[in-house]
């Protein structure tokens, strides 16, 4: 406590925070780093292997089923047409003043190349990723091949394959390419893409084992941390690991993450924390209703006085990926998007690009709301052609949030039954607990398995404001409520969504029941990118946790993992968040 009291708060980030890797995993991206920084690497979360064998697909889950169904797009419709009210625009089916001025710029010749292909210097400085490599290693590459001994073969990143022909035979392929590198190869190039996490579940399907799974997980780990983070090997046993997990994930996820960073990635020990509760330390708060947003899953978690309190979860079955298809499926609708081929699934590349036109172009706000940009199209045998276009109704997707039949997910083969089968739950004692209202958690994403009676379903159909309301309603004490409904807290990358806030205020004190003595929501400010809160929180709680009862050991979770019983029961009143202590706030 003494040395509390003299250390300056700088000097103990770093100090604690030299030899401490945080990583915060998603559907979408990986965020992996020191916690002495105050950002981490944010990569996608993707690995796309060398493909040996003819016949192999380009993207591991294209058996995906993304055809909208009648009742389906009758919904969709109804639910644009409720939007364009409420945002004061044309209707689906009226068309809109810019589509008519569109039309007329088209006639006189004039709208910047409007549907053209573009021939800016700036448009076309896309390249393909270079899927080869020389046959001389570089110094990282051989520490890699030094290792490979001890390694698991997934690990090294510059490992090559033999070429296609003679005449390339001094360039090989790169075996394994990450993070946007793997969503930026050619079409025409010999990859296969796998993503090893979808919507908050492991990406477990009959075209995708369990064991891949958790290889394409250590392996892209294993780059950030050898490529960005220049960690070797050989000084793995020097660091110590803080998990930061989404609620979504359950026991089994979570085991099998911890296996992965001590045993496969060497760190020698390792603790784990929920997301919502680390996001509450990433902005210095005690007390909040955290809504967080990612690629392919929200969720709303209320924390009181740093603990989770387990009937308020809730887990929505959308996020910013299904926003980028909603603004795809509008402007083909008003014929505003080019005549090429964009398939969001089956060609990762063209998800990046709707992805940054959604995060540079879309914003919530009343009017219309168009304009003129830069699309591109990857089609197989020819380079990447950007062309100019207008796009319209930008401020229609985000607004799928607050009106869940507007985004129209796509359908994904279930795990095979055994999945679901959890033989050394970490949590059985809690199953059998009776929470007040009825706890929300441990059932897996997809509605057709019932995997136990005792686990309730986790994910709900409902609008983003409806969550946030009944989330805090379950809280229970009114002065409890008042406080959380002040207290709501954005974080993840649709958080950044420019009119987010406002709407979220407005769209949630009109959902909570006229019966409630509320009449006051309000969204705190985030502190920093509301991307990096959860992965910044999980930095100062390992840094602050000085006494590291509740760490787990790498040798003690090879030899014994969990025990019933035993000292090391890692639980606590929800989630394993695995942590018994007092945080310091300064």
């Amino acid at each position: 406590m003494d040395y509390l009291k003299t250390v300056v708060p700088s000097q103990l980030v770093y100090e604690r925070g030299s030899n401490l890797v945080v990583f915060n995993p998603g559907s979408g991206n990986v965020r992996i780093g020191l916690a002495k920084e105050e950002t981490p690497f944010n990569v996608p979360h993707c690995i796309a292997r060398h493909n040996t064998q003819a016949g192999i697909p380009n993207v591991i889950d294209q058996m995906l089923n993304t055809q909208v169904t009648t009742n389906q797009r009758v919904e969709r419709e109804r639910a644009y047409n409720n939007v364009a009210s409420l945002l004061k625009i044309p209707y689906l089916n009226e068309g809109s003043s810019f589509g008519s001025a569109s039309r007329k710029h088209m006639q006189m010749g004039r709208i910047d190349g409007y549907n053209q292909r573009s021939t800016t210097k700036k448009d076309t400085v896309f390249t393909w990723t270079n899927v080869y490599e020389d046959e001389q290693s570089s110094p990282a590459t051989t520490e890699t091949l030094a290792d490979k001994s001890e390694a698991s073969a997934t690990r090294a990143d510059l490992d090559v394959t033999d070429s296609k022909d003679a005449s390339e035979s001094k360039r090989k392929y790169r075996k394994m390419i990450f993070g946007e590198e793997a969503m930026k190869i050619s079409p025409k190039e010999p990859y296969c893409v796998h993503r090893p996490i979808r919507r908050g579940h492991f990406n477990v399907s009959p075209h995708y084992s369990a064991q891949q799974v958790s290889e394409d997980l250590t392996a892209i780990w294993d780059w950030v941390l050898l490529d960005k983070l220049h960690i070797t090997h050989s000084e793995r046993h020097k660091y110590s690991a803080v998990l930061v997990v989404p609620e979504t994930f359950d026991s089994r996820e979570i085991k099998e993450m911890l296996t992965i960073v001590l045993r496969d990635l060497r760190f020698s020990s390792a603790v784990v924390h929920q997301e919502g509760l680390s996001a509450i330390f990433g902005n210095g708060l005690s007390t909040a209703c955290i809504v967080n947003m990612g690629a392919q899953t929200s969720t709303v978690v209320c924390i009181e006085d740093g603990v989770s309190l387990p009937n308020t979860e809730k887990i929505l079955p959308f996020g910013g990926d299904d926003i980028c298809r909603s603004l795809l499926w509008i402007q083909k609708h008003y014929k505003n998007w080019p005549q090429i081929r964009t398939d969001v699934l089956g060609k990762p590349i063209d998800m990046l690009m709707l992805n940054q036109l959604k995060e540079s172009h879309c914003d919530i706000k009343e009017g219309e709301l168009d304009t003129v940009a830069t699309v591109h199209s990857y089609e197989e045998d020819m380079p990447a052609v950007p062309h100019k276009t207008s796009l319209t109704s930008l401020n229609v997707p985000p607004m799928g949030l607050f009106y869940p039949n507007l985004l129209v997910p796509e359908v994904f083969p279930q795990p095979p039954r055994p999945w679901f089968q959890d033989h050394e739950n970490m949590l059985e004692e809690i199953w059998n607990m009776d929470f007040a209202g009825g706890g929300n958690m441990g059932l897996p994403v997809w509605d057709s398995f019932a995997a136990s009676p005792l686990k309730p379903k986790k994910v709900e159909k409902i609008s983003l404001a409806e969550a946030i309301s009944s989330s805090i309603l379950s809280a229970g004490r009114i002065d409890l409520q008042r406080k959380l409904f002040c207290s709501i807290q954005l974080i993840g990358g649709v958080g950044l969504t420019k009119g987010l806030v406002s709407v979220v205020e407005e769209r949630v004190l009109h959902a909570i029941p006229p019966t409630e003595a509320i009449d006051t929501v309000e969204v705190l400010q985030s502190r920093m990118d509301s991307t990096f809160v959860p992965w910044k929180g999980g930095a100062l709680l390992g840094i602050l946790d000085f006494g590291r009862e509740a760490w787990i050991h790498r040798n003690e979770w090879i030899e014994n993992g969990i025990h019933v019983g035993s000292g090391k029961k890692y639980r606590d009143s929800f989630y394993i968040q695995a942590q018994a202590m007092c945080f310091i706030n300064f």
